[in-house]
């Protein structure tokens, strides 16, 4: 749904938040399974508008409510469909990943994107059409040459252990997410003090997760790797999300690549 196993991290961690605060209002009586999707699907909706994504792709995508019948696309779009679903509306998007990626009956998405079976039906129907005459053409996010030096030098800051060289990249009021154990201010957080303690095992590098640029950290014990993304404005990183505590995303990726 969001396109990125670092933005749907961030999705499922808000999910698990919100069906926290909410289990006095779930009825145990019914499947867990359907609940807990909608939820998930909301925050999707709910991504998608903050990002802008989901007015630009329903503003390109004005087509006639009934379309001819296609083909169930399945495994002929392959891994594209990851990649080329972000072109279409929400519902759409919803459709055809629970048909042509997981498999789900009508009945069952229909339950679970609270539909009817024909509404199901149109939403795949224009999916397709939509998807079937679209190359596979997966972009990089890329950062400008400013921001490619500045990740360059946290990288380089970063791995020679110099705290007080990196504090002089961020902006004073940057921003930290530290999933799932810590939101907030950056300078509040003692983040530089935790990584000081670890052991010095590990290592930084400039990397790539699903065509997004990323910093790629390397735990201690040199197996396992996790990203931090990092938002820069100007010349300074407003935000960093480090996924340290959620090795998995990196094995659900399409493509990583990591640099020296």
């Amino acid at each position: 749904m969001t396109g990125s196993v670092l933005d749907g991290e961030d999705v499922v961690q808000e999910t698990l938040f919100q069906a926290y605060r909410k289990l006095d209002s779930y009825d145990d009586q019914r499947p867990l399974e359907p609940w807990l999707f909608r939820i998930a699907h909301n925050r999707c909706i709910d991504f998608l508008r903050q990002r802008g994504v989901r007015e630009q792709a329903e503003a390109a995508a004005v087509e006639a409510d009934e379309t001819l019948p296609v083909e169930p696309a399945g495994p002929a779009l392959g891994k594209a469909v990851e990649h080329l679903i972000g072109v279409l509306p929400p519902k759409e998007r919803a459709c055809v990943l629970l048909k042509d990626v997981f498999d789900y009956s009508l009945e069952e998405i229909a339950e679970l994107v609270d539909s009817t079976i024909g509404g199901v039906k149109a939403a795949l129907n224009r999916g397709r059409l939509k998807l079937a005459g679209r190359p596979y053409e997966p972009g990089a996010k890329a950062h400008t040459l400013e921001h490619g030096q500045l990740l360059r030098l946290y990288v380089e800051r970063f791995n020679q252990r110099d705290w007080d060289g990196l504090r002089e990249l961020i902006a004073d009021d940057a921003r930290l997410r530290v999933h799932d154990r810590y939101l907030g201010r950056l300078d509040e957080s003692g983040y530089f003090g935790v990584y000081s303690r670890f052991p010095a095992g590990w290592h930084m590098a400039v990397g790539n997760v699903d065509g997004e640029t990323a910093l790629i950290v390397r735990h201690a014990d040199g197996v396992e790797w996790t990203p931090i993304r990092v938002r820069i404005a100007g010349e300074r990183i407003t935000e960093l999300r480090d996924y340290w505590h959620c090795p998995w995303v990196l094995e659900s990726a399409e493509t990583v690549t990591i640099g020296s």
